[in-house]
């Protein structure tokens, strides 16, 4: 029963580690929430859908349908690259006029919450607020449910752990090993020294955009294939879940969101079955108590201020 919770635990804490990553790759580069990242979580799910199944729900645009249908690979790419796609959008039309205007970066967190706000409300007009579920077979050559250590696990579980940990692999490798990922870091930590080294600032907020969007939908398809989406508002729980594993693992820190999802997901599976209308808190809770005693998170570093 322990193995069962902690695989449990483990399935959808890596969905709320991938999350949180995009979230702390736009933060350390600009200071600032996105709070549309549960949108773009959201349309990710919804893209997958309508390339999986060729229907557009029961919204205003229901009576379209799509000539083509698409294989499980490619819906799932497919609806990745649409979250990337308006990643990018809200950052050229939400960020990009705001950064350039130095204004606040209050101002840019509420610009992103009204994205978040458009983007939910324009999906419940195509899809309606009913709840939509990705076709039962699409791990059809794979078994339904497989056992590990005598515990039973899904296969959908299974699969979301295996690509969380595949794509925060390549994530981590490039960041740290590429000539990219140098001058991605350079760019968090000093943007005006980076351009003043050539380094096109722009450019690398752009494609972090790209990455974290491409994340987010990612972790919006793996939670829709495991357990369906519950309407145009569901990204908004994975969303605010999101900001409290980041804050856990420590904001800025890509490895705390990475150990926060964990720590979260795992604390979620050991709920009591009499207690699990509450789940929901749990993330929460811990924060609150958490932040009580190390306020910087799990990896995060205390901030020395001179007087």
């Amino acid at each position: 029963m322990l193995l069962q919770q902690v695989l449990n635990g483990l399935s959808i804490g890596s969905v709320y580690a991938i999350f949180a990553i995009g979230y702390s790759l736009v933060f350390s580069l600009l200071g600032v929430i996105n709070f549309s990242h549960g949108a773009i979580f959201t349309v990710g799910a919804y893209a997958s859908f309508t390339l999986l199944t060729g229907s557009f729900g029961n919204g205003y645009f229901g009576a379209l349908k799509l000539p083509f249908v698409l294989p499980m690979f490619f819906a799932i790419l497919g609806g990745a690259l649409t979250s990337a796609t308006l990643s990018m959008l809200v950052e050229l039309c939400a960020f990009r006029p705001l950064r350039k205007r130095k204004a606040e970066p209050t101002l840019s967190l509420i610009s992103s919450l009204g994205v978040a706000l458009a983007v939910v409300s324009f999906i419940q007009l195509v899809y309606g607020s009913e709840t939509q579920s990705l076709p039962a077979d699409i791990f059809e050559s794979l078994p339904p449910v497989l056992e590990f250590g005598g515990a039973l696990v899904r296969t959908s579980q299974a699969l979301i752990f295996c690509v969380s940990i595949i794509a925060m692999a390549f994530l981590f490798a490039g960041l740290h090993f590429t000539r990219f990922g140098k001058a991605l870091r350079a760019v968090a930590e000093n943007p005006a020294t980076a351009s003043l080294l050539g380094i096109s600032v722009n450019r690398y907020i752009f494609t972090t955009f790209l990455i974290s969007g491409f994340l987010a939908g990612l972790a919006g398809i793996l939670v829709a294939s495991s357990y369906g989406i519950s309407g145009p508002y569901f990204g908004v729980t994975y969303g605010l879940k999101g900001l409290a594993v980041v804050i856990l693992g420590g904001l800025g820190t890509l490895g705390g969101g990475f150990v926060g999802g964990f720590v979260v997901g795992i604390a979620e599976a050991f709920v009591p079955a009499e207690l699990s209308a509450y789940k929901e808190a749990v993330a929460f809770s811990f924060l609150f108590l958490f932040l009580l005693l190390r306020p910087q998170g799990i990896l995060g570093k205390s901030l020395i201020q001179k007087v």
